[in-house]
């Protein structure tokens, strides 16, 4: 098997481009924490829920949480760019080819997702614009 070695590593010759999978795998909620630094009435996240399901190659999914595509983009590029049989991080974090979970960046309530590289190509689908 190959492996990643980092969220970003330059893609391989012959290898195109491929859509990856989002699945929102759960939303939480740390009560205890919100009790002490949350706004009153706080609770999980209201623009994710369990089964949610996105597409992303070099941009942002529509409706997809803008930080939580911070938080997920590197490794929604690796696995992009990268082959469907490389493991993250020398094997030592997940043990399935192709697939990542990582989770937002917010503290009282995050999202917990599962990208997976898919085997359908990605099309770019604008035109850099070039400054004389």
């Amino acid at each position: 098997r190959h492996v990643i070695a980092g969220p970003f590593r330059p893609p391989r010759e012959g290898l195109s481009m491929k859509k990856v999978k989002i699945t929102v795998l759960k939303t939480t909620f740390d009560q205890e924490l919100a009790e002490e630094y949350g706004v009153k009435g706080l609770g999980p996240c209201p623009m994710m829920k369990a089964g949610d399901v996105f597409f992303a190659d070099y941009a942002k999914p529509d409706h997809f949480c803008d930080e939580a595509w911070k938080a997920v983009y590197q490794y929604v590029f690796a696995l992009a760019h990268g082959s469907g049989d490389e493991l993250f991080y020398y094997g030592d974090w997940i043990r399935t080819p192709g697939v990542a979970i990582a989770s937002c960046n917010d503290g009282l309530r995050p999202v917990i997702f599962k990208l997976e590289r898919t085997d359908e190509d990605s099309v770019i689908n604008y035109t850099p614009v070039q400054r004389a």
